[in-house]
């Protein structure tokens, strides 16, 4: 009789605990308003990569301050993005996403400003278009740390890398879309007005879902037990323990690496195949099809690993890939009339290089939990911040300045065009580098997973979604 009241009380608390976890049809609502912000914060980060010609053309200024457009994201990243991580573990998710909806949507109408022709700014248009985009960029970090948040909040952990990966791949969409859309509405310099206007509505349409649309900081009933510990440990003591993390650290300097990467290939890759010949179009083509094969390896890599959770050997995998698509790409790039290799081998790059993304960000969070989500990944970006900033001016001291090239289709200045062998070998060189050193010492336990094993949390929150209230 005792053995079945205990079997029954055993029960009756199994039911009380799977009772406590509940997902709410209204993430889906939070996830979508992240999406287009992240989205669009990307298109005004590479507003001007895609035509960086024209742009310098236009407001009569050189390449090297069209590339400081691009530049100063990355550097004002570094030191908002610790103010960013502390305002998403300690002052919440609702108020990170609407303040940087804000910063993003009021960058872009200044930027607009630099064209408006009845302010007579002369020389000063390009100040407008900087301070634009400085007030772009302090709304990435906010942005760009919000998905893992919004997945360990909102989701259940069996749909957490799912939504962390459509969350997180909207920021590469944008890209693609800056690349497509920058060339077809600028084929000629003043057409610059239209492009930043065009720019400015989606900035605009996010800010107004994020202000009128997020109401809360936390689900009423958290979706799984890590849930109720997202913010189990104050910014400080968690940064600490980041920096004790041997396998995060690893993991910080490898993938950080790796974004500051595919950002110097977003921002140059028109620069470096127009002198070997290359139209803006087709650089623009070869951006999209770049962030189109990496949203797909995105999605399957999500996919797989939500159902696996093999995350250590999937990027591991995938980065070994994305360095041999890099040392292609570096060698192909280098030769004229090569559109086909060159489309090939960005499809590629861009399939295994995204598809890490998502999942190493959900691979930091399992390495440092229970450090908060916000700082666990914010503290990544930072490092691929400083790393990116590294990469940019130093690729850009290892150009070489050539006489014009009959068939070179870089909008030149009096001094020729610029060849960059030196600096695509030498980012093919440290792709590999970086991959090596992951393969060799990168490894680690899942904590959250095991934690919520431990708790009883075994993929059994209600999927049954809570009707809105």
């Amino acid at each position: 009789m005792e053995g079945a009241e205990a079997a029954s009380l055993l029960g009756e608390r199994g039911l009380g605990r799977l009772a406590q976890f509940k997902t709410y049809r209204r993430r889906w609502f939070l996830l979508a308003a992240v999406c287009l912000l992240n989205c669009s914060n990307a298109m005004l980060w590479l507003t001007f990569a895609p035509v960086a010609d024209k742009t310098a053309a236009y407001f009569h200024i050189s390449l090297e301050m069209v590339n400081w457009l691009s530049i100063v994201y990355l550097l004002i990243s570094i030191p908002f993005g610790l103010v960013a991580t502390w305002v998403l573990d300690s002052v919440g998710l609702r108020c990170a996403v609407i303040l940087s909806a804000w910063l993003n949507m009021t960058g872009s109408i200044i930027r607009i400003f630099s064209v408006l022709k009845f302010l007579s700014l002369g020389s000063q248009s390009y100040w407008y278009l900087f301070i634009g985009q400085c007030l772009c960029a302090l709304a990435q970090p906010l942005i760009i740390f919000s998905p893992t948040k919004l997945a360990a909040l909102w989701f259940p952990d069996h749909q957490r890398a799912t939504a962390n990966m459509i969350a997180s791949m909207s920021n590469p969409l944008g890209i693609l879309i800056a690349n497509v859309l920058s060339p077809a509405l600028v084929p000629e310099g003043k057409h610059i007005p239209l492009m930043l206007g065009v720019y400015a509505v989606p900035a605009v349409t996010a800010c107004a879902l994020a202000t009128l649309g997020i109401h809360e900081k936390v689900p009423p009933t958290p979706p799984s037990a890590s849930a109720t510990n997202s913010t189990s440990k104050p910014f400080l003591i968690g940064l600490k323990m980041l920096l004790r993390n041997k396998p995060y650290i690893i993991l910080a300097v490898c993938f950080g690496g790796g974004i500051g990467m595919f950002t110097c290939f977003s921002a140059l890759l028109e620069q470096i195949l127009c002198e070997k010949g290359y139209s803006n179009e087709f650089a623009g083509l070869n951006g999209a099809l770049f962030t189109v094969c990496g949203l797909l390896g995105a999605f399957l890599l999500g996919l797989y690993v939500d159902r696996t959770r093999k995350f250590i050997e999937s990027t591991k995998i995938c980065f070994c890939l994305c360095a041999l698509a890099s040392i292609v790409f570096a060698v192909t790039s280098r030769f004229r009339h090569q559109t086909v290799l060159l489309a090939i081998t960005s499809s590629f790059f861009g399939f295994f290089g995204f598809a890490i993304y998502p999942i190493a960000m959900e691979l930091a969070v399992e390495c440092s939990y229970p450090v908060g989500e916000g700082t666990s990944t914010g503290l990544i970006f930072v490092a691929s911040q400083i790393e990116g900033v590294i990469l940019m001016i130093l690729l850009q001291a290892l150009t070489v300045r050539v006489s014009e090239d009959p068939s070179s289709t870089c909008a030149l200045d009096q001094s020729g065009a610029l060849d960059w062998t030196t600096p695509v070998l030498v980012l093919a060189g440290l792709c590999s580098a970086m991959a090596c050193l992951y393969v060799i010492f990168f490894h680690t336990d899942y904590k959250r997973l095991h934690a919520e094993a431990n708790n009883g949390d075994l993929d059994k929150a209600e999927d049954t979604d809570v009707p809105e209230a």
